[in-house]
């Protein structure tokens, strides 16, 4: 009797053991609001990552802007493929590969037709680093990155290069 009682506990005890080598990631997507860029110029851009790895995510970005002058347009969106070289498993320092869709107004001041508006939309490909910080539970993170990409089809008015920067607040659920 002593020894099957002993036998049980040690069983019972291996087995909670088991699971304590390797952490368990359960919060595998995150929601972010760029907040640096809302109090900078009122652009509202949100993103979505998939952490389909402990280092390796891929997400997306929508922002919409009220100033279609402003240097990204007013409408951009685009997926983007990132890699962690943290410590800490999906947080700490990344890089990124991202590309972006964007549209917008260029606003030309001529001698002779006076002022005019050129629409346009572009594609544009690049790379970005940034840091993220995570809390303990894993709930909520904040990020900081920034990044520059090349226009595929600029326009003639158009520059050759666009660039993303940001200060973001996330969820992890």
């Amino acid at each position: 009797m002593k020894y099957s009682l002993l036998l049980l506990f040690a069983c019972g005890t291996s087995l909670s053991m088991l699971g304590q080598a390797y952490p368990r990631f359960e919060n595998n997507h995150e929601m972010k609001f760029n907040i640096g860029q809302f109090l900078a110029t009122t652009t509202v851009e949100g993103s979505y990552e998939y952490f389909f790895t402990e280092d390796t995510s891929i997400g997306g970005t929508i922002y919409i802007n009220g100033d279609a002058t402003d240097y990204n347009g007013n409408f951009g969106i685009g997926p983007n493929l990132r890699a962690y070289f943290g410590y800490i498993p999906r947080s700490g320092f990344f890089a990124e590969a991202f590309g972006l869709y964007y549209s917008g107004e260029d606003e030309t001041n001529t001698s002779a037709l006076g002022a005019r508006n050129n629409d346009y939309g572009t594609t544009a490909l690049g790379l970005g680093i940034g840091n993220k910080w995570v809390t303990r539970s894993e709930r909520f993170t904040l990020e900081i990155h920034g990044g520059i990409g090349r226009n595929i089809n600029p326009e003639d008015f158009q520059n050759a290069f666009m660039y993303r920067a940001g200060l973001s607040i996330g969820f992890r659920f």
